[in-house]
């Protein structure tokens, strides 16, 4: 299997288009990365959240849903952002190409130091774009609007 490379394009169209990010695993423990993170695509980037995480807490204004498949139907998620060891994220998405359709899911964002190969694949043939082991913060000061160039590896 080839090793999986993040696509700048794919990179930038997510950092630069408004969308509905879920964000796995973000709780409302503020001293978590993905609380932070989550803030910063909130509040600088204008993302709305769904927070999913087994507590369902609410986090940054934005009810929280247990798992993917209790997000209710109607609510539409462009981007599965996912906080979680890589040993889980399979599982994740998973649930992410299965709640595609229901949920118009067009892309998972496997975070800094999140890596399974295997599951990248498994997204990508079910027509989701994937990006992986990085994070939005590093990435949103190397991509910028039609430059059409990034140095995004992956």
């Amino acid at each position: 299997m080839t090793p999986h490379q993040n696509s700048p394009d794919v990179v930038r169209d997510l950092l630069h288009t408004p969308a509905t990010w879920a964000v796995v695993g973000l709780g409302d423990n503020p001293d978590r990365t993905a609380y932070s993170v989550s803030s910063w695509l909130h509040h600088e980037l204008g993302m709305k959240l769904v927070p999913v995480h087994p507590s369902g807490a609410t986090v940054h204004g934005a009810q929280g849903y247990p798992s993917l498949a209790d997000i209710p139907d109607g609510t539409v998620v462009q981007v599965v952002d996912c906080f979680v060891n890589s040993d889980r994220v399979g599982a994740v998405v998973d649930e992410a190409i299965a709640q595609r359709e229901r949920l118009g899911i067009e892309a998972l964002w496997l975070q800094l130091g999140v890596v399974d190969e295997d599951a990248a694949a498994r997204a990508q043939a079910a027509g989701l774009s994937v990006v992986m082991d990085t994070c939005p913060k590093i990435e949103y000061p190397r991509v910028q609007p039609g430059d059409g160039a990034g140095a995004v590896t992956g």
